[in-house]
């Protein structure tokens, strides 16, 4: 959607709540529920889609600062997009100590109403001008990022091979970027510490890949990243997270199917085509990983998945694999490879898995 009917969007909900006043009628915003109550899961379309559960807000004197919160938020956001410019979660936050009564009290509390406006509206808030504090994820590897000078609108291209020990960054829009690469696959990688090790080593000129570090869950900009480059460039992409129910339940399920709180973007934010490598808790018996005790916390992640997650619901594997987990009570880190070398899995765990797609997981 352009930035003008988005701006059209909002007058239009504007008009609406004034116009209503004006009649003395109670206005009623209505957004989708978010939360995985209210999504379906199909393998055929790969993500987290909306059923159709709405939630209401009519004006009463209850919700009055709600009401005021909502359109402010809104008017910033025009304001935003109408000058090209951008604001962070939390500098709307502090602008919003400008609007007296109606200011935010706490940051979740300005979070939740942009996550009301983003829904209502049916747009991401990066359309919105809002952008995440938190980076989009580093990449190395065998790619060339074609951007443009934001002064002059040349083109710009980033070989990602060319940093050193370090690496590209994802920016927080990736929509105008485009890519260059020959490599094999894209390999994303929960923590920093095992990203740095095959950067270190070069890991990707062996396996002539694309490394990408989401740095934890993967932040929209990071999963926009690899869900374009994915298909621009027809690459499959391959997860490598600990193996713990936060890097299933979590990390992996977040990066390839959605969430159940951002299910009407979810499309447009996932990788359906990604597949889990590892840490399986059947490599944590075949390697003979060093481990650590599941916390309550995990056993009640376990739970909660096996229970309300319609993905996990729907693939058998992912519930034997939680269940092997919990009946294993332990969890295992990437870096418990270091247990057989410190670079076993540059020269035996990845080539190893990649070569054997029977212990993948969808």
């Amino acid at each position: 959607m352009s930035e003008k009917k988005i701006a059209e969007k909002m007058k239009d909900v504007a008009k609406y709540i004034y116009s209503s006043i004006i009649k003395k009628q109670s206005p009623t915003l209505e957004s989708p529920l978010r939360s995985l109550s209210n999504v379906d899961y199909s393998e055929e379309k790969g993500y987290f889609e909306l059923q159709g559960k709405m939630k209401q807000r009519t004006l009463t004197a209850n919700t009055v600062k709600t009401f005021a919160q909502t359109l402010m938020m809104m008017n910033e956001s025009k304001k935003i997009i109408e000058t090209d410019d951008i604001a962070t979660k939390r500098e709307m936050y502090y602008i919003s100590k400008n609007w007296g009564e109606a200011r935010f009290k706490e940051q979740p509390e300005s979070d939740s109403i942009m996550d009301d406006v983003e829904a209502m509206l049916m747009v991401n808030r990066e359309q919105l001008g809002f952008i995440p504090e938190e980076k989009g994820g580093d990449v190395a590897g065998e790619l060339i990022v074609i951007d443009k000078d934001p002064d002059t609108g040349k083109q710009i291209k980033i070989d990602c091979t060319k940093f050193g020990s370090g690496a590209y960054s994802v920016p927080s829009s990736v929509e105008h970027l485009g890519f260059q690469t020959d490599a094999k696959f894209i390999l994303a990688i929960e923590t920093a510490g095992m990203f740095q090790r095959l950067v270190k080593h070069k890991y990707w000129k062996k396996a002539n890949c694309i490394l990408i570090s989401m740095g934890g869950v993967p932040t929209r900009a990071c999963r926009r990243f690899i869900r374009r480059l994915a298909d621009d460039q027809k690459l499959p992409v391959y997860v490598f997270t600990d193996g713990d129910p936060y890097g299933y339940g979590s990390i992996y399920r977040t990066l390839k199917v959605g969430s159940g709180n951002a299910a009407h973007i979810n499309k447009f934010f996932c990788v359906p085509q990604a597949k889990f490598i590892g840490i399986t808790p059947q490599d944590i018996l075949d390697y003979k990983l060093p481990t650590h005790p599941l916390k309550d916390v995990d056993r009640k992640k376990i739970k909660d998945v096996l229970k309300n997650d319609p993905f996990v619901k729907h693939h058998k594997e992912w519930q034997k694999a939680l269940k092997q987990l919990a009946t294993l009570g332990k969890r295992a880190e990437q870096q418990a490879l270091a247990k057989h070398g410190l670079n076993f899995v540059i020269s035996d765990y990845l080539p190893k898995k990649l070569s054997d797609s029977k212990t993948w997981l969808p």
